[in-house]
This record gives structure tokens, sequence and C-alpha cells, in this order.
């Protein structure tokens, strides 16, 4: 049974009412309100997913739906310690969608039924202290780790329910550490064990940072484990350098480390993944090259609701499984240089060889994705941006997926104070 719905903006505007009182503007609260900031974002999203395999157990997923996300961030009382309050208030509206056609991840559906919900919607608080250069956050967090990260690809973003201290009292250092207990999926209402598969667990514990020793060289490490499921370690480099004549160079280089913990709950976890992008840039021009390498007796474990930091996460896609070899070339254009700004172009090929799952022992999957976005530049839709999202994935060797998919998304930020 899910829980009672949450009414979030009610909520919102009640918190952004009690910020802008005069009443309580005293000296103390000062930054609290002067620095706070309130904005919501909307999107219109629709996905048609058209399945071309054999017996596929539905022709076709095709969904449409609006998304509202708001939030208030307050600023720091004055003092040593700075106290503070953020909320976030997410709403999803079905626009259209049945149970033959559910399943793109825009909306929760029925167990039994199948019939998608109406709509769905989620409430998040989070208090904040800060001293020195440190942050702690407590409450609802949407973290960008590279061992815990959210995932915000479809109508609502995922978010954590734990605790995230920030520091940043060495220059150019910046250390992490927290845990993390429930997770609220993109296309639910509840708040969830914490876990990984099928498996769930009573908290994942993280802790690491990055050093910038240069504008150009940045280096990372993390440590994450998830209690009685799986530890995981992560290594990262990313160093850019110009060439002349306007050429630049960025590399980004990813290696994790991921083994059973405890009790293996979600079964022995053992994998080695080193993945890497070189982007060369030159004026409106990027192409890049990618290559993802897993080894080990089992697929790349990331968090339920959150994405794998990995640089083949592509639009369908992950390319995470046991023993996967992938590959990947893309190319991006920026349309300023020819007079229009705000249209953007990207395409990409992403081919996967060795795959291990179940009973195959060799398979393949490769994807192809088309992105062309434009950002409305004046007039009444100012800031407007408009996306159309092309995907083609096929997968062999004894795996049997096939699709073509189309995402249409619009959205709009409306900034409230």
């Amino acid at each position: 049974m899910r829980p009672a719905r949450t009414a979030p903006f009610e909520s919102l505007f009640s918190l952004a009412a009690a910020l802008s009182l005069p009443m309580v503007a005293t000296s103390a609260m000062a930054d609290f309100i002067g620095d706070s900031k309130a904005r919501i974002e909307m999107r219109n999203h629709y996905i048609n997913r058209d399945f071309r395999q054999d017996n596929a157990p539905q022709s076709k997923a095709e969904e449409w739906a609006q998304g509202f996300t708001a939030r208030v961030e307050s600023g720091f009382t004055d003092g040593t310690f700075g106290f503070g309050l953020d909320a976030l208030g997410e709403l999803g509206l079905k626009l259209d969608s049945s149970p033959d056609r559910r399943g793109t991840g825009l909306l929760p559906f029925g167990p039994q039924s199948h019939e998608p919900d109406d709509e769905y919607s989620e409430l998040g608080l989070t208090g904040k202290v800060r001293v020195s250069k440190s942050v702690l956050k407590l409450g609802t967090l949407q973290p960008l780790l590279p061992v815990a990260t959210y995932n915000d690809t479809r109508l609502l973003g995922s978010t954590f329910e734990g605790g995230l201290l920030t520091s940043q009292e060495i220059d150019g250092l910046t250390v992490n550490a927290g845990r993390l207990t429930k997770a609220n999926l993109r296309d639910s209402s509840s708040n969830d064990d914490i876990g990984y598969a099928a498996a769930s667990s009573d908290h994942f514990d993280f802790g690491g940072g990055s050093y910038a020793f240069s504008p150009q060289l940045n280096l990372s490490y993390y440590y994450g484990k998830l209690d009685q499921i799986y530890r995981q370690q992560f290594a990262g480099l990313v160093h850019t350098q110009p060439l002349g004549n306007g050429f630049n160079l960025r590399s980004d280089l990813r290696y994790f480390d991921s083994r059973s913990d405890g009790a293996e709950r979600a079964g022995r976890i053992d994998n080695r993944n080193f993945n890497s992008m070189f982007t060369l840039s030159h004026g409106a021009h990027k192409v890049s090259a990618a290559y993802q390498q897993l080894s080990g007796d089992s697929a790349f474990p990331f968090l339920n609701g959150g994405d794998p930091y990995v640089v083949n996460l592509v639009t369908f896609n992950t390319f995470t499984r046991a023993e996967e070899d992938s590959w990947q070339l893309r190319y991006d254009y920026d349309f300023a240089a020819q007079g229009i700004p705000g249209l953007t172009f990207m395409t990409r090929y992403t081919d996967g060889r060795h795959v291990k799952a179940g009973s195959v022992d060799n398979g393949s999957e490769w994807e192809r994705d088309t992105d062309i976005s434009y950002v409305i530049q004046s007039g009444v839709l100012k800031n407007v941006s408009l996306r159309w999202r092309n995907v083609t994935f096929r997968s062999g060797d004894g795996l049997t997926t096939a699709l073509d998919e189309n995402r249409l998304i619009v959205g709009y930020t409306l900034a409230l104070w």
C-alpha cells in the first residue's frame, strides 16, 4: 500500500511565506532570509518506446506527463553556527498513459492492475548547519558523488534521506562524508530502505573527496559501503590541456573496485570497472571517445534510485553488465557559431561486447542516440527549453532487447525570488 499523498506545494508556499515575514527579520535572521531563494522547475515529458524483439511482453511503452519541482533554499543565520532550512516538493501528473503502455519510468503503476497513477508526489525538508567552510545537511538529499548519484532523467529527480557533510576548509580540497538510509525513486511517492537490486540495507556510509592541484588537474577518491550488500572504492582523475590553435583536450579517468559486504544480501559481488573519456574541443565542435571495461563475476553495483557514475551511461542503457567491454564515439555541435544561439546537437554510438548475464556468456548490445535541443532566447517564452531525443537500442548473442524510442521534453524554471 502506498503512503498517503502529501501536498508539497501547499507546504512549500507556507514555508515561503514564513521566510518572508518581516517580524522574523531580526539581525540574527537577516542572512537566513536575505540569502534565501526559491524556484519552480517545470518539465513536460513524452516517451514513445517501440519494442522490436520477438515475443515482447508489450508492443510499446508510451506515456506523457507533467512534472513540477519546487525548491526553497534559505540562507544561514549569523554567528559561529549558521542554521538554515531547505524544502523540496515534487509533483507528477499523468497526461496520457494506459495499463498496456506503462513502464517508461515517468509514472508509477499498480502492482496488480498495472494502471498508471494519475499523480504522485513527495515533500522533503533539509536542515543545515554551517561552521566556517563546512556544511552539514540532514534530511532530503540529492547527492552528486561518484558512489552516490541521484537520478534526474525522467519527470522528477530521485531523492535520498540521510546526512551529508561537505567541507572546504583547505583551498582546493573538497571533502564529503555521510550516511543514506532511505531512497525515493524517480517514479514513486514512497521512501524505501536504501538498497541495491532486490536487496535492502539499513544504511549506506560514504566518505572521500577531491583535490584540485591546479585549474587543469583534479584527483578524487571515495569509499562507500552498503551495509551487508557491497563495499566500493573509487579513484578518478580529470585533466584539461590546451593544445594550441584553439584546441583543448579533456581527459576523464575513473576506476571502481566493488566487493561483497557482510551477509551478501544481493549475492556475491565482485567487479572492477575502469572507464575513461577523452574529449577534443575546438570552437563549436566537440569530439569524444570513451572506453569502459568491467571485470569480475558480477555486474557493476550502484544504489537503487541512483545512476552509475560511468562514461557509458547513455540515454537508455548503462553498459555495466558483468565482464562487459564497451566503447563510445560522440560528437557535439553548438549552433551559436552559425548565429543560432541556444541550438545544440549531439549524436553518439555506444557498443558493448562479452556480456555475461544469466545463461548468456558472450552477449552484445549497442545504442545510437541523437539529441537536438533549443533554448528560446527572447520573447514571452524566453528560457523555455525544447529537446528531442531519439534512441535505437539492439542486443544479441543471447540478449534479446530491441527498441526504437523518441522523447520530447519541454522545460522551464520560474524563479520566485
